[in-house]
């Protein structure tokens, strides 16, 4: 599938995945959130040599501003619904990704923007970074994951209050609730979850994909996330890797993992 909104680069084995709609501050219409769909669950996995994944946008105003709200004028019930369910559908196959994928925030993450980001396994702002759910200003709520999201990172207390006031909180702000790990530089960004994304790559790649897995389970509502971790903790000791990773630690040299 050739993409029209999403510009896909590789530097050092890390993908940089660019939401290229810089006129309309990278807005989620329905065309990028096909691609996105595409890229999470065809192109990414195929793509079995890369360390990891960073999300960010176009230019430097946005990173994803929202929705694009001129595909909102023909929604009604069904409709709405529809659209949400698909926008759940795409954002959960990026946090369930089984390497990691970091949000690299240049700008404002607002609406769909922000819950992109809040969809990441961990978000990088810059300092001029701004987030935000204002949905209600629009008379509806966020439908792809935000209202479930927020409360997993920042609280239910203060995830009420951002969801029902729609206030825009700045970079250090959302680091001081939880909602970004670092808080870096105006440009620096993409640098920062790329350092981390190489420092992840040094670990074991089976071990990685489990813990993400593992993470996942606490906060779906499915599993019993302590008997995921008994299960994956009993796979993971029965790997070559595991057998590298202790026989380096007692011979104090640095692990030669194959992901095996």
């Amino acid at each position: 599938m050739a993409y029209e909104n999403l510009k896909v680069s590789v530097k050092k084995g890390i993908l940089i995945l660019t939401i290229n709609r810089e006129k309309a501050l990278n807005a989620l219409n329905s065309k990028t959130m096909e691609e996105l769909q595409h890229f999470f669950s065809v192109s990414a996995p195929r793509r079995k040599t890369i360390k990891g994944i960073v999300i960010t946008g176009a230019g430097e105003k946005a990173f994803v501003a929202g929705a694009d709200i001129k595909e909102f004028l023909a929604l009604d019930e069904g409709k709405g619904a529809a659209m949400a369910k698909r926008g759940q559908n795409v954002f959960r196959l990026i946090e369930t990704f089984n390497k990691p994928v970091i949000a690299a925030v240049n700008g404002f993450a607002l609406g769909g923007g922000c819950e992109l980001a809040m969809a990441c396994h961990m978000r990088i702002a810059g300092e001029k970074a701004k987030f935000g759910q204002p949905e209600v200003n629009l008379g509806i709520i966020p439908g792809y994951g935000g209202t479930q999201r927020m409360i997993q990172l920042v609280g239910k207390g203060k995830a009420i209050e951002l969801l029902t006031t729609g206030d825009m909180i700045n970079a250090e702000e959302a680091h001081r609730l939880g909602l970004v790990n670092h808080v870096v530089p105006q440009g620096e960004e993409v640098k920062k979850a790329s350092e981390i994304i190489e420092k992840i790559a040094s670990k074991a790649p089976i071990a990685i994909a489990k813990v993400i897995e593992c993470v996942d389970a606490y906060f779906n509502g499915v599993y019993d996330g302590f008997a995921v971790e008994v299960e994956e903790f009993g796979a993971t000791s029965g790997t070559e890797d595991f057998k590298e990773g202790a026989a380096a630690f007692i011979e104090r040299r640095k692990a030669n993992f194959k992901g095996k």
